[in-house]
């Protein structure tokens, strides 16, 4: 069962790094204390990964047929991956990794199906266009209810802040729920562990990582592209949690990273396109394609000399 260890640390990897995703722009607008923030996500995150985490797990481990050695590597390679963008303050796919993961494993082993990356990759293009796509449509009702409706501002701050805690525990919920066959699907489809097990170690690990080392990654998201108001931060993590939600009903693990800066880039264009950084979402861009390259090319070179190293060793 020590293959499993770097799922553990891939999950620690992906809740460092994509927490940022659910409260980072409430956090970043003041609204919501970070360690109120961490402690939601890290609950809600752990629900959604019970609850409907084994929806995707097929998927991950579908592209290609792989050994519980074989999962060990594709885990250790992306997590290493998520782990070094995440230093970087950079927002990273998990689901791009690991596929990007498995994909390289199964060049190795002639088992890659590439057939079944046409669904992921459409899903993947679609990500923040859809973030983008409802952030806009919800900023322009919202706003037009808002602008129609005399609301005393204690009670307009008010709604605005329960708006943002109920939105970023959906979006965890979401976050679970879509993400957590990222971090345990391999285990399953190599025939390690059962769905409902790699749910629930995939959530808690996940959880952990929120806990211990999520802040860098969040001021990223919540002030690097474009300023928020306490207004467009709630429109933002609503649109990703919706966007992740469609997509695990579809059992495709998406990326949280590019639905909340879809989300994100829409209320820029909606209220002001001068505000949005250009220079971010060029940094942001090169994380994402960087993400299944680095993860891939990790994931050969360990099965190919790791791999065997641990094989004559009879492990």
């Amino acid at each position: 069962m020590w293959k499993i260890s770097s799922g553990i640390f891939m999950g620690w990897s992906l809740g460092a790094n994509d927490s940022a995703n659910i409260f980072g722009t409430a956090v970043a607008t003041g609204v919501v204390k970070y360690r109120v923030a961490i402690c939601l996500t890290a609950l809600f995150v752990m629900v959604g990964a019970i609850i409907e985490g084994p929806k995707c797990m097929a998927t991950v481990g579908g592209v290609s047929t792989l050994s519980p050695l074989d999962a060990f590597w594709c885990t250790l390679a992306t997590a290493i991956t998520i782990a070094f963008l995440t230093y970087l303050a950079i927002p990273a796919s998990t689901s791009q990794g690991i596929i990007g993961a498995v994909i390289g494993a199964g060049i190795i082993s002639g088992t890659a199906d590439f057939s079944k990356l046409y669904k992921i990759v459409v899903c993947w293009i679609f990500t923040p266009i859809a973030g983008c796509v409802i952030s806009v449509i919800l900023y322009r009702f919202i706003g037009h209810i808002m602008k129609t409706k005399k609301v005393g501002i204690a009670r307009k701050n008010f709604c605005l802040a329960t708006g943002l805690i109920i939105s970023g525990c959906y979006g965890a919920y979401c976050l679970g729920s879509n993400n957590v066959a990222n971090v345990t699907g391999v285990y399953v489809s190599s025939g390690m562990i059962s769905a409902e097990v790699a749910a629930l170690v995939g959530g808690v690990s996940i959880a952990s990582g929120v806990l211990t080392y999520s802040k860098k990654v969040m001021m990223t998201v919540g002030k690097g592209i474009v300023p928020l108001d306490p207004l467009s931060a709630f429109i933002t993590m609503l649109s990703e949690a919706i966007s992740l939600h469609v997509f695990t009903q579809l059992g495709v693990p998406v990326s949280s990273s590019q639905a909340i800066v879809g989300a994100v880039v829409g209320i820029g264009y909606a209220g002001d396109s001068r505000t949005v950084s250009r220079k971010m979402l060029v940094k942001v861009g090169l994380g994402w394609l960087a993400t299944p390259v680095l993860a891939g090319v990790l994931s050969f070179i360990f099965i190919k000399g790791l791999g065997t190293i641990l094989l004559n060793f009879g492990l």
